[in-house]
């Protein structure tokens, strides 16, 4: 399968050259701008050859063309690449207006890597369009966890656990990530592939739903609470991986 394309929009060089080289590992083929004018030059010349990128990572304090006006363009050209912003305003307000424009996600400086490489897979995932590259090819393993990408299920010591559609994806994420801590509102946004709401008791009920189906297994302890913070994988699983 081809690889999906990144397009890389960053003036910082060591932040671009860490990104691309961070998101080439997962399997992602980058190409890199360092202002929103490149990053214009290099669109439109992707056009002309008939060809687009599959995702765009775009900062917001951009030299020459703004990341606001960079992102109206990509928006007006295609309705249908997504756009992940990153920026260091971190406001609500900013959050909210970037997604009016035409932004499929943001994400705050500084950003965890695995959590932007999560979010590009999950914005491809909602397109369709191109599949992300999946870490350890369709099959994830955690502990006595066998986690079948393809047909989204979870099996323990081959005995297959009955998930819905979202808990299927907060497992992945985790089983995924091990050594990540998701916050509810990632975990929400990942998930279920739309802006947090305000109202985070939605992935701890979730979360619990889960936890009462691996309970027979004696694998509900897979996911561990981290107080004041989120969830993420034990280090049970981890160990036995």
């Amino acid at each position: 399968m081809d690889q999906a394309s990144v397009l890389i929009v960053e003036d910082d060089a060591d932040i671009s050259e860490i990104v691309a080289e961070h998101l080439g590992r997962a399997g992602y083929a980058c190409t890199q701008a360092f202002s929103g004018t490149e990053a214009r030059l290099v669109l439109e010349s992707a056009r002309q050859r008939g060809e687009r990128f599959d995702v765009v990572v775009c900062d917001l304090m951009l030299p020459g063309l703004p990341g606001e006006e960079l992102v109206r363009l990509i928006r007006a050209a295609d309705e249908d690449t997504p756009i992940v912003v990153t920026s260091a305003r971190s406001a609500a307000s900013d959050k909210i207006d970037l997604l009016k424009l035409g932004a499929d996600d943001y994400l705050a400086k500084p950003f965890d890597l695995d959590e932007l490489t999560v979010r590009i897979e999950v914005q491809l995932r909602h397109r369709g369009r191109a599949s992300a590259p999946q870490p350890g090819g369709d099959t994830l393993r955690a502990g006595a966890w066998t986690i079948d990408r393809a047909a989204r299920t979870l099996s323990v010591d081959g005995v297959e656990v009955p998930l819905t559609r979202t808990e299927f994806n907060i497992v992945e994420l985790l089983a995924a990530h091990p050594k990540k801590v998701y916050t509810k509102q990632e975990l929400f946004e990942l998930a279920w592939g739309e802006p947090f709401a305000a109202d985070d008791s939605t992935v701890s009920v979730h979360v619990s739903n889960i936890r009462a189906k691996l309970k027979p297994t004696g694998t509900d302890g897979y996911i561990q609470t981290v107080w004041g913070l989120g969830f993420k994988l034990s280090a049970d699983a981890m160990g036995k991986r």
